[in-house]
C-alpha cells in the first residue's frame, strides 16, 4: 500500500534541490528590478538620450548618403534602420549601470552575499539581468516615437526573424558577463567608475552599436572581429536586416554561445582568486 506514494515523494525531494536555488536567483533578480524602477529620473533621461542618439544618427547617414540611393550595396532605409534597431537594443543589453558589486564591495556587504546559499556571480549576475530587464518598460514606449524619429523594417527573412531573439538573447548574456568581470576588478581597485567610463566608450564602437562594422575600415573591422563586444550589436542587428544569412546566421550564433563560454569560464577564474582576496582580508 505504500510504493505507489514512494515514487512521488521521491521525485518531489528531487525536484526541490533544483527549485530553490532557482528561487534565489529570481529573487536577486526581482530585487534589483524593484531597485532600478526607483530611479525614473535616470530613466527619464535614458529615454531622451536614446531617442537623441536615434534622430542624430539618422541625420548623420541622411548626410552621409547625399541623396544616393545606395553605399556599397546598402540602401539609406538599411542603415536608418540599423541604426535605429542598435539603438534600442542596446538600451536593453546595455544598462547605465553594469553591476551591483563595486557599490556591495565599498559597503561590505559581500560579507552578507557569501552566506547565501548561491554562489556570488550567479547572484550578481541575476540582479544585473533584474536590472536590464527594466528597460523593456522603457523601450516600449520609446518604440512608437523611435520608429517615426528613425526608421524600421520587418526582419529580412523567416530565418532572420527565428534567429533573431536567439541572437539578442545572446548579446544580452555576452554583454552582463563583461559587466560581472568589469564589476570583479573592484575587489583590487575598490572603484570602478574611470574604468566604467573607457568600457562604455571602447564597448559602444566596437560593437557596431555606432558604425556597423561593413563599414570600418579593414584593421579596425579585424579588430572588432576579434573581440566579443559585436555580439552585443552587430550580431542581432545584421541578422535582423539580412546582413548574415543560411549558414552565416549559425556561425554568428555559434560565436556568440563560444564568448558566453569564454566569459563565463574567466568569469569563474576571476572569482576564485577575488574570494581569496575577500578571504585574507576577512580573516
Amino acid at each position: 500500500m505504500t510504493a505507489p506514494t514512494t515514487a512521488p515523494t521521491m521525485k518531489t525531494a528531487t525536484k526541490q534541490p533544483l527549485r530553490r536555488p532557482l528561487r534565489a536567483y529570481l529573487a536577486c533578480a526581482r530585487m534589483e528590478f524593484r531597485a532600478a524602477l526607483t530611479y525614473r529620473t535616470a530613466y527619464l533621461s535614458s529615454f531622451v538620450m536614446m531617442l537623441l542618439q536615434i534622430w542624430l544618427l539618422t541625420v548623420v547617414w541622411k548626410a552621409l548618403y547625399d541623396g544616393r540611393a545606395e553605399v556599397d550595396g546598402l540602401g539609406l532605409t538599411t542603415m536608418t534602420a540599423y541604426a535605429t534597431l542598435t539603438t534600442l537594443q542596446y538600451q536593453l543589453v546595455s544598462p547605465w549601470r553594469s553591476s551591483p558589486i563595486d557599490q556591495r564591495v565599498r559597503e561590505g556587504k559581500v560579507a552578507v552575499d557569501l552566506l547565501r546559499p548561491i554562489g556570488f556571480p550567479g547572484q550578481m549576475l541575476a540582479g544585473q539581468l533584474g536590472w536590464a530587464s527594466a528597460a523593456v518598460p522603457v523601450l516600449l514606449v520609446a518604440l512608437p516615437f523611435a520608429l517615426l524619429i528613425g526608421a524600421g523594417q520587418a526582419p529580412a527573412s523567416a530565418a532572420a526573424g527565428l534567429a533573431y531573439p536567439v541572437a539578442l538573447l545572446g548579446a544580452l548574456l555576452v554583454n552582463q558577463l563583461l559587466g560581472l568581470l568589469l564589476g570583479l576588478v573592484c575587489f583590487w581597485t575598490l572603484e570602478v567608475s574611470g574604468a566604467l567610463m573607457a568600457y562604455r566608450f571602447v564597448a559602444q564602437f566596437f560593437s557596431g552599436a555606432l558604425v556597423p562594422l561593413w563599414f570600418m575600415p579593414g584593421p579596425v573591422r579585424a579588430a572588432a572581429e576579434w573581440l566579443p563586444f559585436q555580439a552585443t550589436a552587430y550580431t542581432p542587428a545584421a541578422v535582423y536586416l539580412g546582413q548574415v544569412e543560411g549558414l552565416g546566421i549559425v556561425a554568428a550564433l555559434g560565436v556568440q554561445l563560444a564568448w558566453i563560454a569564454a566569459l563565463g569560464a574567466l568569469a569563474a577564474y576571476v572569482w576564485s582568486r577575488a574570494r581569496r582576496r575577500v578571504m585574507s582580508q576577512g580573516g
